[in-house]
């Protein structure tokens, strides 16, 4: 078992009071296991803590003392916490009334939170809430120990910090760290994968030469006393063989195989489940199988041997839709000038983005064209007012640009969070699109531009900072706008609805997933039947669609066609998702008839890049959400990605000592 790192998880007194009453015992694997005849064959106790109080009503004499234990049994985690027997205390009390407070072999798997609370006068104590919504009374902690408690629960299951309340802990039973890493991603971090088997590690990180493969534990279990997996305050050495076998698995992330589908029921059953999915499951089960009236049903397609599935309306791989309308021409400088008036506001700005959803935007216009989509310029600015804004922000930019630029190299030595994401960045940007003539070739200055603006960021956004993938949604954005804090500004605007994809507990890309479930589950019965049989409901394998938004499926000139056609948000602004379920109805086919399991699926749908039509596929997504209609709606949270955030807070929590 590694050593715990404690700084993240609460202060310092209860652990320092823990320490004075040396009530706490912990297990280490060095073989100094404590035992306990009450612990069944095969489990290890792996936390036991004293004088742990339950307080029935507010009379002192009645609070009911016991003893609180942590069990490990395979690669479960359970609670108990047991009454003392014949203490001192009210008569009103019998011991059938204590043992009604019994907690026996709770799972970790069946809860939901833990809340710590931490008055300033008083004893601290935690609340263990279920899955279920419901709450065991709270359990004080008279001898201190609540960050050992949390320590202990952390080292075997996967425990994170809630983005509303610092003070709430969101548990998550997965049993392997990779499971942690694809529900919490926090990309600039060290992925641990030395639990996982050599020949599946193997599988991961796909072309790793064997040497480096058979040395992937030694490096891991280095790196794991050199940085937190994620919360925690230890720093990263500059070259710590695990950071950078890290960002080796993160470049591969979709080559993840078996590990991820074992995430499906976790990853939906937390929060979303909550009042949401309810309330449209009934929607989804009416319209499992869209009737598509005018289109013909393949009546003679058979279901695969052994799955349960009904022949679908529509059949992708014979026809295209017909209600998707045709492509157009891009719009032009000259049709452009038609939709402005003589000030330069966007007269009809519904019109525009309709025309541009249909025929996107010449390459001479979209310097013009993508500070409106992106949300950067107001339709309703004049010539004046935008060149105004863009003098004021030229200085704003080069003001903050300047906090990092400032920092001498003694000032750095200091700084580990700046030395981390600076380091990161320059790693990412010199792999960043090196084959596109733009940012081709040894000493490229629009490579430092690239890195420039990415570290001017994470000092704009503090909380955020800076993550894997980033440098790919902001490379086209400074082709296109061939200025760095023009540039800077639009990645910004484009942040603003994308950042939640970054976020540490992946809410973003969490609601985006769950989303792509229901709509495939409206939209196509039959496939959602084969994904559900075959352990795919997780749709890991549409992870780096939605992460990047297609970025390395299609070649550079139709991603920028295809990023501002989303960008109009015609006819939603959540299109994104509709044509995930486009190109997997469109090759449903195979799916289905080669019997493709998880990692052949995902291996088959990464093969896919560079050979999707963009036209096409576009015009079968639109054709799809006009079918889904209300009900696709209803099928995606409230927030959900592009979707500004709703709440006007703060967008990125943090913990103070998480913060740059």
């Amino acid at each position: 078992m590694q050593e715990t790192e404690l700084h993240d998880l609460s202060d310092d007194a209860d652990y320092a009071a823990s320490q004075i009453h040396g009530s706490v015992y912990m297990t280490r694997s060095d073989g100094n296991k404590a035992s306990s005849s009450a612990e069944p064959e095969g489990a290890e106790l792996v936390y036991l803590k004293d004088n742990v109080t339950i307080h029935p009503t507010q009379f002192a004499s009645e609070r009911i003392s016991g003893r609180l234990k942590l069990i490990k049994q395979g690669s479960s985690l359970f609670m108990n916490w047991i009454p003392y027997k014949g203490q001192n205390s009210d008569a009103r009390l019998s011991e059938k009334d204590k043992n009604l407070y019994t907690i026996r072999d709770i799972s970790f798997s069946d809860v939901r939170s833990i809340r710590r609370h931490t008055p300033t006068l008083g004893w601290q104590y935690i609340i263990i809430v279920m899955s279920s919504g419901l709450a065991f009374p709270s359990l004080y902690f008279y001898s201190g120990g609540v960050k050992e408690f949390l320590a202990t629960v952390k080292q075997h299951i996967f425990l994170m910090r809630s983005a509303e309340d610092a003070n709430v802990f969101l548990v998550n039973d997965f049993e392997s760290p990779l499971q942690r890493t694809l529900s919490s991603l926090e990309l600039p971090r060290a992925v641990s994968v030395s639990n996982v088997p050599l020949a599946s590690t193997s599988t991961l990180l796909g072309e790793l030469p064997s040497n480096e493969s058979q040395d992937i534990s030694h490096a891991n279990t280095a790196g794991a006393n050199s940085s937190a997996l994620y919360n925690g305050r230890a720093r990263q050495k500059v070259h710590d063989p695990a950071r950078d076998l890290s960002i080796h698995v993160l470049e591969k992330f979709s080559l993840v195989t078996r590990f991820a589908r074992e995430t499906t029921s976790q990853l939906f059953r937390e929060g979303l489940n909550n009042g949401f999915v309810g309330a449209n499951e009934r929607r989804a089960r009416n319209l499992s199988s869209v009737d598509f009236s005018n289109e013909p049903v393949n009546e003679a397609e058979k279901a695969p041997k052994g799955a349960d599935t009904l022949p679908d309306p529509i059949e992708f791989s014979k026809m295209t839709l017909v209600w998707g309308q045709p492509r157009q021409a891009p719009l032009g400088l000259t049709e452009w000038a038609t939709y402005l008036d003589s000030e330069g506001r966007v007269m009809d700005s519904k019109a525009m983005r309709k025309r541009i959803f249909y025929g996107g935007v010449d390459h001479l216009l979209r310097k013009e064209a993508w500070p409106f989509l992106l949300g950067y310029h107001a339709y309703g600015s004049t010539y004046a007012e935008r060149d105004y804004l863009k003098c004021v922000k030229k200085i704003e930019y080069e003001t903050i640009k300047c906090q990092w630029k400032t920092i001498s190299a003694e000032q750095a030595k200091r700084f580990t969070k700046f030395r981390e994401r600076k380091g990161l960045i320059g790693k990412d940007v010199v792999r960043t699109d090196r084959s596109f003539p733009y940012y081709e070739g040894d000493d490229n200055v629009n490579i430092n531009c690239l890195r420039d603006i990415l570290l001017t960021y994470s000092f704009y956004n503090f909380d955020l900072g800076y993550c894997q993938g980033m440098s790919d949604l902001l490379s086209p954005i400074l082709f296109v706008m061939e200025d760095e804090a023009e540039s800077f500004w639009c990645f910004v605007a484009l942040m603003e609805r994308l950042g939640p994809n970054f976020n540490r507990d992946q809410n973003g890309m969490h609601s985006q997933l769950f989303a792509l479930t229901k709509l495939v589950e409206l939209l196509d019965g039959p496939l959602h039947n084969y994904f559900k049989q075959n352990d795919c409901l997780n749709y890991f394998f549409c992870f780096r669609w939605l992460l990047i938004q297609f970025k390395r499926e299609f070649e550079y000139e139709s991603v920028m066609c295809l990023w501002e056609v989303l960008w109009t948000h015609h006819p939603s602004e959540h299109l994104h998702l509709y044509l995930c379920v486009a190109i997997l109805k469109r090759y449903r086919d195979k799916i289905m008839g080669e019997q493709m399991d998880f990692d052949t699926l995902l291996k088959f749908i990464n093969g896919l890049s560079g050979q999707i039509d963009l036209n096409s596929i576009i015009r079968d997504a639109e054709a799809l959400c006009i079918c889904a209609g209300e009900n696709g709606a209803a099928s995606i949270p409230p927030g959900t990605p592009p979707s500004l955030p709703l709440d006007d807070g703060l967008l990125y929590p943090q913990l103070e000592d998480d913060v740059l």
